[in-house]
């Protein structure tokens, strides 16, 4: 007799086999973004700001635009808002072509590559701080990010795993050069995709190179001022809570923005196993 426990449903197995190779690809891209942050650090608050550029082109009017990859054409990585994230995308390029490299099912999309190379920036900004309060002792740094940090909460963002890529550059005029703009114009464009004060505090790393001078000026504005309060507060503390849990929050719904996720994307045929030749 056969167990009753291998008698699992085919399109359950093949549920389970697609989930499988899916967190395999994503494991290995982590490690080849992880690599590339780690050779140039500096380049973090560009990728915050390239992910962040990419996915605000989107319209809630048109449902067009969103985290769909369009900022690697030349026509709109060139544009005055994107002019210092050229670096930014050349780092995305070449982890790309490592990446196709290996991958068994596919090319990896621009819009997932951009996202995820965002997500694991934050990452290395979140490790680097519980370093420094552990005194640059890398090893006490990595225990304390461990145990406190917030790497439990980055499911759902992971699940939002097979972004389409734009054949097109998105409409121009739609971001704003975050450098130059006022708070208020930031609040008006944060608003224009669902998002509010709150929001745009925690993303002040994403707003250009320099964090402080950033949430210097929103916290200008009376409706940001408690937020940034909130989250340089936060970010003082050893676990850092509020802040990261928020930020990943956001990131996860900034990066879904009019998007149809593939839930089967990379995924591949496996060589099927003729049961009956099975020894049970």
């Amino acid at each position: 007799m056969v167990n009753s426990d291998l008698m699992v449903e085919p399109a359950y197995a093949a549920d389970l086999i697609q989930r499988r190779q899916r967190s395999e690809f994503l494991s290995s891209i982590k490690g080849t973004l992880y690599t590339a942050i780690k050779k140039n650090p500096d380049i973090v608050p560009s990728l915050l700001t390239l992910a962040l550029n990419d996915a605000v082109t989107y319209d809630k009017a048109t449902k067009s635009g969103g985290p769909n990859g369009s900022i690697r054409f030349s026509s709109e990585i060139s544009r005055p808002e994107n002019e210092k994230l050229s670096a930014a995308l050349s780092l995305i390029e070449e982890a790309k072509k490592e990446i196709d490299s290996y991958s068994k099912g596919g090319p990896i999309s621009y819009s997932d590559l951009i996202q995820l190379a965002a997500q694991s920036g934050i990452k290395s900004t979140f490790l680097a701080s519980a370093i420094r309060k552990c005194g640059g002792n890398e090893e006490k740094g990595n225990l304390l990010y461990s145990a406190y940090g917030s790497n439990g909460q980055w499911g759902l963002f992971e699940r939002q795993f097979g972004r389409s890529d734009a054949e097109a550059p998105d409409p121009e005029g739609r971001v704003p050069i975050w450098e130059k703009a006022s708070v208020q114009e930031m609040k008006e464009k944060f608003s224009a995709i669902g998002f509010g004060p709150r929001q745009l505090a925690v993303l002040s790393a994403f707003l250009g190179p320099d964090q402080s001078a950033t949430e210097e000026l929103l916290a200008s504005d009376p409706d940001v001022f408690p937020w940034v309060q909130k989250y340089q507060r936060s970010r003082e503390t050893v676990s850092q809570t509020d802040y990261e849990v928020d930020l990943i929050t956001t990131l996860t719904k900034i990066s879904s923005l009019g998007q149809q996720i593939n839930y089967e994307a990379y995924s591949y045929p496996v060589k099927k196993v003729d049961l009956s030749k099975l020894k049970l």
